[in-house]
């Protein structure tokens, strides 16, 4: 495994040292992440490492992206009028709306003078409701107590969803998280009602987990941060009706509106699902240009602007950068 992974790390250092003419034709690349949170080792962990970034591990990535890249905000990335430049250009976004991204992130991206866009699921946003992934996991994880896991175990298996026993393990964390990072998984497919449900009864965080309407503020007033919507209660699109899912995209587009001056003209779908359907009444809302799918790859300029790629930067990649110039390196030859 320590030979693969050095590989693919050696790829990647090739890739980004190669000319540009002669890599593999990309007009730029989008990140997407999620949260920062101060503690890599807790970030490390498998049910944590695919949303979260350690501070120490989000500083490294932003020295690596400046010295390698042309950061750029993202409008300025999905200009077709823009002037290549002699780097890949890059563009950093964010889901959800944590609030984590004002506390941890912010500080870091002021540091570095790296602009990044937030998609906000806006139903959150200045409220007490809790994303179910965070609190679901968390509580089943064991940082709220016994008690109020194995509450949560039995509501779950009154769903039809029991929670595997190797969770609850003592020994081997790393063994235990992973189990509880596919349990979370397979949980997506629960309703998205019945999830919020259950997260809206785990034990509250010591503070609310989304952003509040002033750091948003004070973050667009930075000028290196702005924001776009995500959903207005981060349903999965796709599953909805047609009335549902007009209520998705007209109240987040509306409450982007009212509350930001300068509101990105990109729709981000929640976990990144989308079908015919739901780009058809995406595009008739004639003010959202492009949409952010999960779809990884490289950003070139053509193709479906209501599907646009990203790659994802999860704690390993963020430790190793290299690796992450591998995955665009292997999102480039697709």
């Amino acid at each position: 495994m320590k030979l693969k992974q050095a590989l693919k790390a050696g790829a990647g250092w090739l890739y980004l040292h190669t000319p540009v003419p002669h890599r593999l034709h990309a007009e730029g690349v989008i990140l997407m992440l999620h949260r920062v949170i101060a503690d890599d080792r807790a970030a490390a962990l498998p049910h944590r490492n695919e949303l979260c970034l350690g501070s120490a591990a989000f500083e490294r990535l932003l020295r690596w992206l400046r010295r390698n890249f042309d950061c750029v905000p993202l409008m300025e990335l999905l200009d077709p009028h823009a002037a290549p430049g002699d780097r890949l250009r890059v563009a950093l976004t964010f889901d959800d709306g944590w609030r984590d991204n004002a506390t941890q992130a912010f500080p870091l991206l002021q540091r570095y003078q790296m602009p990044a866009s937030i998609f906000l699921s806006t139903d959150f946003i200045g409220s007490q409701r809790s994303f179910w992934w965070e609190s679901i996991g968390e509580t089943l994880w064991g940082t709220f107590g016994p008690t109020a896991r194995d509450a949560l175990c039995a509501q779950l298996l009154e769903a039809g969803a029991e929670v595997p026993a190797a969770i609850f393990g003592k020994h081997d964390p790393y063994r235990r998280s992973l189990v509880l990072a596919q349990y979370l998984q397979r949980l997506k497919q629960l309703p998205a009602g019945l999830l919020q449900a259950l997260a809206d009864q785990c034990p509250d965080s010591a503070e609310p987990q989304a952003l509040d309407w002033q750091q948003v503020r004070q973050l667009e007033d930075s000028g290196l941060v702005r924001f776009g919507p995500h959903g207005a209660s981060h349903a999965i699109l796709t599953g909805l009706d047609h009335a549902q899912l007009e209520r998705e995209l007209h109240d987040s587009s509306r409450l982007l509106r009212q509350r930001c001056r300068r509101p990105l003209p990109v729709y981000c779908y929640p976990n990144g699902d989308h079908d015919e359907q739901v780009r058809r009444q995406l595009a008739q809302h004639h003010y959202y240009r492009h949409a952010l799918s999960t779809r990884p790859g490289l950003f070139r300029g053509r193709g479906d602007n209501l599907a646009l790629p990203r790659i994802g930067v999860s704690q390993h990649t963020a430790q190793r950068p290299e690796l992450l110039a591998w995955r665009m390196l292997s999102s480039g030859s697709q």
